[in-house]
């Protein structure tokens, strides 16, 4: 298949309009809502019609009359003021099905490829990952995943905060406690590291200023700082790699490029900043006054590039990595996963890079942003105690809880396959439960809710796969070559749902958001069910039997691949 179904019925409605005077009127294809609407609703008629002056029914009549979908739609309708539906036609649905078991891309044609930077999990080094980096970690991750798996050139981007007065800080406790004996025990816990070098920044004068002298030795290039220094990170980054292992986020060292590897750009981009004429003085800092964005009083805000001490911000090291990714690594999109929180950052920060001539037009430059997650209180979620929630305690948690379920269900299970079981469903759990949400939305992280083997959750679909792999294993004796044919309209209403599959991946690529798929996968698994119930497989004959272990087979490997897009692992038993 070369097109996806939207594209195929977006090219015919866009030819019948332009045959019909209306060359730039756009088709906007969608699902229809309600089944009496048909499988498709073509809605661009009656702006055409605005613009010609014509009465939207009218327009729509001779739209359908130039109409070519022979052998694609059984039924055609004009409905309220010139919505035009579409019912496909149940042979078309099922040629899909067979071209979608044939191939190994299940049918999903490749668009124009693209090089996509994807800016994602930016944990702060010499700390441990906590629950706030969940988000940005496994957002990121599925979207590499389905832009990849688009055929896209995806290059990830693990921008951590690696610089900065913290490593100063830390240097001055560390090489403190080692004259201690005490450094291989307060480094098995870098939080609690973390926390006390803090607490001697802020209580002892004198400690912070040998930190601030140890920050200025590092950017110096002092050799045994810099040793100190590569220390924290290569124990950081371990911590974070075992995280990411157990996630299932395919993010590895190579991929790390952290706020040191753009410090000696970051003179260069305030001066060049200063010649263009955006970056002027004031009281002692370098600043960009950006009229797009105003203050009450109508001033343009500042952004920030060279502190008055001289030093550094984020905002000057992001410039930097713009001018990277468009310079250097020549990318066509860059997605940066960050907080919400951070939106006026970006605004201001791609507007500079914009007009500092770093990002050019043909660069993408987006805000990928997410909510928080929220305890059951409705409060950001923390311990009991009201601390930080580490992400590796969390993870831990979370297969405790999925063995203890998994142990419940299948108490003869031998221990090893229920702790494997419980792995695959305790991570796609946390993982599922957050992807299936609207990025853009806060979310109340629940155990009871994400584990629960009904609704909309990981659990509910892993285990869908495997209700219909224990098919095949019953199913002895049958033709896995034979064709899809439709004849039960639960058959049809699951072909239909398979065929968006491709559709469903090009909006989570093109809007960038995750939870487009969770919804599609849950749909289908519903479809599936409704269809299970309604037409006899096993107990079938012939070619209805073969079809319809087709059509299960063709579920099967789109839940699978769907899930595995997500970063969540199936089972062929539960």
């Amino acid at each position: 298949m070369k097109q996806t179904l939207n594209e195929l019925l977006d090219a015919r409605v866009r030819a019948a309009l332009s045959a019909a005077g209306c060359p730039d009127a756009p088709a906007v294809i969608q699902p229809a809502g309600r089944p009496e609407f048909g499988d498709y609703q073509a809605n661009g008629v009656m702006g055409a019609a605005k613009a010609r002056r014509m009465n939207p029914r009218a327009l729509a009549t001779e739209v359908v009359e130039k109409l070519d979908l022979a052998g694609i739609a059984s039924q055609v309708e004009i409905a309220g003021p010139g919505f035009i539906n579409i019912t496909l036609d149940a042979a078309f649905l099922a040629g899909r099905a067979n071209e979608a078991l044939a191939d190994a891309r299940l049918g999903v044609p490749r668009p124009a490829a693209q090089r996509v930077v994807v800016d994602f999990s930016s944990p702060n080094l010499a700390k441990e990952m906590h629950v706030g980096h969940l988000r940005s970690t496994i957002i990121g991750d599925a979207l590499a995943r389905v832009l990849r798996y688009l055929g896209h050139e995806v290059i990830a981007q693990n921008h951590v905060g690696d610089w900065g007065t913290q490593f100063g800080m830390l240097t001055a406790y560390l090489i403190e406690v080692e004259q201690g004996g005490e450094a291989a025990i307060a480094l098995n816990d870098l939080e609690d590291f973390y926390r006390r070098a803090k607490q001697r920044f802020d209580e002892d004068a004198e400690f912070a200023t040998r930190a601030r002298e140890y920050v200025v030795k590092l950017q110096g290039g002092d050799a045994q700082v810099g040793a100190l220094w590569q220390r924290f990170l290569d124990i950081s980054l371990h911590h974070c790699e075992e995280v990411y292992a157990r996630l299932g986020v395919g993010l590895t060292r190579a991929d790390v490029r952290g706020e040191s590897a753009y410090n000696d750009d970051l003179p260069a981009v305030v001066t060049d900043l200063q010649a263009k004429g955006l970056a002027v003085e004031s009281e002692g800092a370098q600043v960009v006054f950006l009229d797009e964005f105003r203050n009450k009083e109508g001033e343009a805000q500042a952004y920030i590039v060279q502190k008055q001490d001289g030093g550094y911000l984020y905002s000057t090291t992001d410039l930097a990595a713009v001018r990277y990714r468009a310079g250097t690594l020549h990318a066509d999109r860059a997605l940066y996963v960050v907080d919400a929180r951070q939106s006026l950052h970006f605004q201001q920060m791609f507007t500079l890079a914009r007009k500092a001539g770093y990002a050019p037009a043909t660069l993408q430059l987006e805000h990928v942003g997410f909510g928080v997650m929220l305890g059951e209180d409705g409060k950001p979620f923390k311990t009991r105690s009201g601390g930080t929630v580490k992400l590796a305690d969390l993870l831990e948690e979370a297969e405790s809880r999925a063995f203890a379920l998994v142990s419940a269900k299948n108490p003869d299970m031998a221990e090893a396959e229920r702790r494997e079981i419980a792995r695959a469903v305790g991570i796609g759990a946390v993982k599922y439960a957050d992807l299936s949400k609207n990025r853009n939305s806060d979310y109340v992280f629940s155990w009871d809710s994400m584990l629960a083997f009904e609704g909309n959750t990981a659990p509910y679909l892993q285990y869908a796969y495997t209700r219909i792999r224990s098919v095949f294993r019953r199913a002895e004796g049958w033709d896995e070559t034979a064709p899809v044919v439709l004849s039960d309209p639960a058959e049809r209403l699951l072909a239909l749902e398979l065929a968006r599959f491709a559709d469903t991946l090009d909006d989570v690529a093109r809007e960038t958001m995750p939870h487009f798929l969770c919804a599609y996968l849950y749909e289908l698994a519903g479809k599936f069910m409704r269809f299970y119930e309604a037409c006899p497989v096993l107990k079938s004959e012939g070619e209805v039997r073969a079809s319809r272990l087709r059509l299960c087979q063709l579920t099967a490997d789109t839940l699978r691949t769907g899930l595995g897009l997500l970063g969540i692992q199936v089972l062929e038993t539960m």
